[in-house]
């Protein structure tokens, strides 16, 4: 997922560019967290990142569907959907859900979290090289409009994916998906079945298999298929297509006769993952399960240690569990940290990579105020210095994280925190499920054109100022932020008690007292990074610094 911006002359300076192409997901079950709660997320999105409420309609028995192509693009107006594939039998009746590049979740607390993984070029296709044309961020917006639940999902998911055939819309790579509700989680993968599949051939148009997440347990996707043995003797934990093992012996990837079991993940993803994926499954084992067996030691503050290759190695990524009990229950503030990231104290920390250090004032060494973990390209090049994946995107276009809670009314039980642009730099707003429509700033962004009424151009500013001083600029930004963020939550607890008098007898009402907080908190949001762009032009002018 790429993205092409004009950006304002004097910010093309200290702009930063990276190839995005790598989505984080991380999950936790009710009994892991320490409210009860599941959470979802999905980090690095696709580039339409305007978050708007498609409410439920009803139709005409016998409507088709549109299937869309281009639904990631953000180029269109927010009502063009893209080119027609084709079409599917339309519901009588759809849910209201948050539409976007990828659509997360709807009025009844389902959420949908995505991470793009990779396959064996034998699978890899393009549209029309066959019949395929469901996409799946396709499949995720008819999934929200007509599912109440992870497992309802998941049949209809998969349903429409044998049915109409699983086209990769991320380069030619197959997807995964994390299905929640207030219950449980399902990750749900697919993979692709090759050039020249015909609808009427009789065979499925995709392979997939699902796994439950454990209630007591946390996971983390990092752009690598997860699922390894499948035991469908165990309905309630795996599912799986009827080729989900045929594929694989036709092609010569697995012996069935052998010695060794069918490994999912091997067969059709094969076994060779970058670095890019195994560091993210480190950090967060390192974090969260530390008393894995043969767990890398990788924290150091040495600047030198993260350029010596001689002591890196690339893991076998099949050493990290599915998922694990974490040594600490789990919060949304946990996760949101996590999305931040960016490998602090790591031989990963490009923040503290050697280049930055140089000779002070006195005589010593010490770190220089220029040094960011998101050094372009071109400062790549220039300080001669590798280049590392955070979990956190300067390139990214959105994400979030999601609170589902099934003690308190669909209204308000799920809690959707969405960034845009940076997690690093972005504020997270709480939109509640009850919703009717998002405020104006978060439906609007055009790359190619600044406007001061896009909080994706707000936070975009913000990213980019703070490499004019980014040893300083970084504190302004917490400084701004943090206490704007600690407000949000202590006034959901407000928002849902007063939400909780209204929603039986006076419904409308109820629904209007979350629009208007979700308001409020936008236009707190823009005041906010407003002054903070104030501020770090008034103190880091190239006058200042000089």
């Amino acid at each position: 997922m790429k993205k092409n911006i004009l950006f304002l002359s004097f910010l093309l300076a200290a702009g930063l560019w990276q190839n995005s192409s790598a989505c984080t997901v991380i999950i936790a079950g009710k009994k892991a967290t320490a409210d009860g709660s599941v959470l979802n997320s999905h980090t690095d999105c696709g580039p339409d990142n305007r978050i708007r409420i498609i409410p439920g309609r009803t139709f005409p028995k016998g409507s088709l569907a549109p299937v869309y192509w281009g639904l990631l693009d953000n180029i269109r107006p927010v009502n063009d959907f893209g080119e027609i594939l084709g079409y599917i039998p339309q519901v009588e009746k759809t849910f209201t859900y948050f539409h976007s590049a990828y659509s997360q979740i709807n009025e009844h607390q389902l959420c949908i979290g995505e991470s793009t993984t990779n396959q064996r070029p034998e699978l890899q296709l393009t549209k029309g090289e066959g019949d395929q044309i469901m996409t799946i961020e396709q499949a995720q917006a008819f999934a929200l409009q007509r599912c109440k639940t992870a497992r309802q999902a998941l049949e209809f998911i998969t349903g429409l994916m044998e049915e109409y055939g699983f086209l990769p819309s991320c380069g030619e790579d197959p997807e995964l998906v994390t299905l929640a509700d207030p219950n449980e989680v399902w990750v749900l993968e697919f993979f692709s079945v090759g050039k020249g599949w015909k609808k009427d051939s009789g065979k499925p148009g995709c392979i997939w298999a699902a796994r439950r997440l454990p209630d007591d347990h946390v996971a983390v996707i990092s752009n690598w298929s997860v699922i390894e043995e499948i035991d469908l003797s165990k309905p309630d934990e795996y599912k799986a297509s009827s080729n989900y093992m045929s594929v694989a012996v036709e092609n010569g990837w697995y012996d069935p006769n052998g010695t060794m079991p069918f490994i999912w993940s091997n067969a059709y993803a094969g076994i060779t993952p970058r670095e890019a994926h195994t560091h993210r499954q480190w950090l967060f084992n390192a974090l969260y399960n530390p008393g894995l067996p043969e767990l890398p030691q990788r924290w150091t503050t040495n600047p030198y240690q993260n350029l010596n290759q001689y002591g890196q190695t690339v893991e076998p990524i099949g050493m990290y569990p599915f998922s694990f009990k974490p040594n600490k229950l789990f919060t949304i503030k946990d996760i949101m940290e996590f999305q931040r990231s960016t490998f602090t104290g790591t031989i990963y920390d490009k923040e503290n990579d050697a280049v930055w250090y140089i000779i002070g004032p006195e005589g010593t060494i010490e770190k220089s105020r220029l040094a960011t973990p998101f050094p372009n390209a071109d400062l790549q090049k220039l300080l001669k210095t590798n280049r590392r994946r955070l979990v956190s995107r300067v390139d990214g276009e959105y994400g979030f994280c999601a609170q589902l809670r099934g003690w308190l009314p669909n209204g308000i039980g799920g809690i959707y925190w969405v960034f845009v642009d940076n997690a690093y730099t972005s504020p997270y707003i709480p939109f509640f499920t009850g919703m009717t429509r998002t405020p104006d700033v978060y439906m609007e962004y055009n790359p190619n054109e600044y406007s001061d009424t896009s909080v994706r151009w707000a936070v975009d500013v913000i990213d980019n100022l703070l490499n004019m001083c980014y040893q300083e600029a970084k504190k302004d930004l917490v400084a701004f932020r943090a206490p704007m963020e600690e407000d949000f939550f202590r006034q959901n607890e407000v928002i849902e008690q007063e939400y909780l008098k209204l929603y039986r007898k006076q419904p409308e009402k109820a629904a209007a007292l979350l629009d208007d907080y979700a308001a409020r908190c936008a236009g707190r949001i823009m005041t906010t990074y407003r002054d903070l762009r104030n501020t770090l032009f008034v103190k880091y002018t190239n006058n200042k610094l000089r």
